[in-house]
Parts: structure tokens; sequence; C-alpha cells
């Protein structure tokens, strides 16, 4: 059996060169890269911009319409189809109606999609307010803080039957936070460096991953949960490890069909699509290997106090180096 408990100290090691590049780039002072800025890239879900539903006579696609937007200088629009007639377009703010014999962007925009994809039935335009985003990201915050406090007092509950079972409560939500971080992270990054954007979908489908990161993590605390009192008389650690093993194949079961499922709708969903894809594979890679390598070792630790050792070593080196300063100084200062 594989001692992946004994390498504990590794997986912590591995999750802070991934996170730490991903916090660096969410703090980073405006300017510091490429693409400027501090944080995620915001899209126009999250600042001011214009929306438009057009209902076309015939059927048309999502890719008709972004090779128009994109010629006509919107690459940005985000286009979701709403039936088979009618699109829903959003794009940056437009500026004021033009005056006299000069088209307003508005009008260039329905005349070119009128004559390049197909004949406009209605068209309904409409302003988004960057301030209903923020109260979306509000809400978003607000419910995961909520069901983190539900998940710890539900794990609790069911775990009632193990020792200190607000651990695993506690264990399966700093999981949570390890994964969420890590998303946020990535696209801070992929924001700087490919300048990609984050809208309302981003946030959809970070919750999706703080709901897949803790079913996850249950399927391999449920068994954990099944050695301890199955054998009261062996080690946590031990107990953990087999546990690990018990449930790994399952974990990379479940994990490689969504994503291939995932990956099938990336190659074939439309482009309004694709980021609540890419944030929902990216959130399932990082859920499976918090489940297995990270979730579960925090009990181990906290098991054996090795956080508290830890910073006990931390300060009396410290300390030492202090004195060894002090005595340095004064000597100095003596002579």
């Amino acid at each position: 059996m594989l001692d992946i408990v004994g390498k504990r100290g590794w997986y912590f090691l591995f999750s802070a060169l991934l996170i730490l590049p991903g916090l660096v780039s969410l703090i980073i002072p405006p300017g510091g890269w490429v693409s400027g800025g501090s944080g995620l890239n915001p899209g126009i879900d999250f600042t001011s911009g214009s929306a438009l539903q057009v209902t076309f006579e015939s059927k048309v696609t999502e890719r008709q319409v972004q090779e128009r937007m994109d010629q006509l200088g919107y690459p940005e629009a985000l286009i979701q189809k709403i039936g088979a007639r009618a699109v829903f377009i959003r794009i940056r703010e437009l500026p004021p109606e033009a005056g006299g014999e000069d088209l307003s962007e508005r009008e260039t925009i329905q005349q070119d999609l009128d004559r390049f994809v197909a004949s406009i039935e209605s068209v309904q335009f409409d302003s988004v307010s960057p301030i209903i985003a923020a109260e979306t990201v509000r809400n978003a915050i607000l419910a995961v803080l909520a069901a983190s406090v539900f998940i710890l007092l539900y794990i609790w509950y069911a775990f009632r039957r193990v020792p200190k079972s607000y651990r695993y409560g506690v264990s399966a939500i700093l999981a949570l936070v390890h994964d969420v971080v890590l998303v946020i992270g990535i696209f801070s990054i992929l924001g700087r460096v490919i300048n990609m954007e984050v809208n309302s979908m981003f946030i959809v489908g970070v919750l999706i991953v703080a709901g897949y990161s803790v079913n996850d993590t249950i399927v391999v605390f449920d068994r954990i949960r099944e050695n301890v009192i199955r054998y009261p008389d062996r080690g946590l650690a031990a107990l953990v490890n087999q546990s690990i093993m018990d449930t790994v194949a399952r974990s990379l079961n479940t994990s490689f069909t969504t994503l291939f499922v995932l990956l099938a709708l990336l190659l074939m969903g439309g482009p309004s699509i694709r980021e609540l894809l890419l944030v929902v594979a990216v959130g399932v890679v990082a859920g499976t290997y918090s489940s297995i390598f990270i979730a579960s070792q925090y009990l181990v630790i906290w098991e054996r106090g090795e956080i508290g050792g830890f910073l006990r070593r931390r300060g009396r080196t410290a300390s030492a180096a202090a004195t060894t300063i002090g005595a340095t100084f004064m000597s100095l200062i003596g002579r």
C-alpha cells in the first residue's frame, strides 16, 4: 500500500507553489504585468456595457453573429442564443446616438446583422449596470459563506460518532477554500497573460467548484469515518491512508468522466458557456487533488499537533536568532 499520508508535506508544498503565483497576481499593483491592472480582468458584466436582444426572421447560430461582431470591432462581445431565432448580445458601452446623417453604432450593428446574418424582426436595447454586477458578486460571496457554515454544521452532526467530529467539517471548508482560491488565482493569471475576462458565468462556475469540492471530500471522509469506527485501536494516519486508497479509484473515475463531458462541451458548445466550462474543468481537477492529498491530511496534522509544533519551532528559532543578534550588537557597542 502506498504511503500517501507520509508524504503530506510535499502535497502542501505543491499546493503553495500553485496558489502563490495566483495570489501575487491578485494583489500586484496596476501596470505590473502586460495587461496591467490588479486582480481579475472584469468583463462587461462587471463594467458598464450595452445589451441587445435581436430576433431574426430565420434561424441563426452564435458563430454567425460572433463573426460579424468581430468584424465590427467587438471581439469581446458575449453571444447567447435564445431559442432558434433570437440572440442576446452583450458588448461594451455604446456612445450616445449620433445626430444628423451619421449612423449610431447601435444602428450600424443592426444593419450589419440584418445584411450579413439574417433579416431582423425586432431589437431590444438596454444598458448593463456595474452596480448589478457588484450585487451579484456580493450575493455570491454571502452564499458561499452561508453554505460553508451549513456544511460545517452538517458534517459535524453527521460525523458525531467519530471523536472530534468538528475537525472533519473544518478540514472540508479548508479544502473548499484551497480549490476556490486556486481557481480564482489561475484566472487572474490568465487575465493578465491572455487577457481572459471574467463575467457572470465565472461566478456560477466558482459556486459549482465549491459544491464539487465538498462532495468529493465527503466521499473520502465517509470512508475514514467507517474505518475509524471499525478499527478504533489503529492510528488515525494509517486509517486515513487506507481510506484514501479505498476511494482513490472512485474519485479518479468520477473526475475523468466529468472532464470528458466538459471537454466535449468545450469543443461543441458555444462561446457563451466556454468560460463556465473552463472554470468547472479547472475546479474538478483541483477538487479531486484536494480531496485526496489535502483535506484528509488536515485531519492527520491536526491530530498530531504538527501545526502547533511547527509554530513553536519557528518561535524558538526566531527567539534564538534575536538573542544572537542582540548579543552581537551589545558586543559591538562594548568595543
